[in-house]
């Protein structure tokens, strides 16, 4: 029990030097209030740089051909959904979805 005793005073001893010595070596220092910084804007370069295109406005595409599209799209959907509620086989997990919809 004395042995215990006595390297808990010692260790209790070296924490307070340590903690004196770091007071001392860190109490007279201050950080400086961090601000953030205000950068001028800077526009980037235009070395040799043409001036912006103009976007051109969309063509048109015809509503049928949208809808088509979106047709199209909902049957190969369906035609996958049916295919693996059916239960997927080998050979049809690596065929393309628009070979079974037909």
């Amino acid at each position: 029990m004395l042995m215990f005793l006595s390297i808990l005073s010692m260790s209790v001893l070296a924490l307070a030097v340590c903690a004196a010595a770091f007071s001392l070596a860190t109490g007279g220092v201050r950080q400086p209030e961090s601000r953030p910084e205000r950068r001028p804007v800077v526009e980037p370069p235009q070395f040799f740089a043409a001036p912006p295109a103009r976007p051109r406005p969309d063509p048109q595409i015809p509503l049928e051909m949208l809808l088509g599209d979106i047709e199209r799209h909902i049957r190969l959907e369906q035609a996958a959904a049916e295919a693996f509620l059916a239960g997927p086989t080998l050979d049809g997990l690596h065929e393309r979805p628009e070979r079974r919809a037909n």
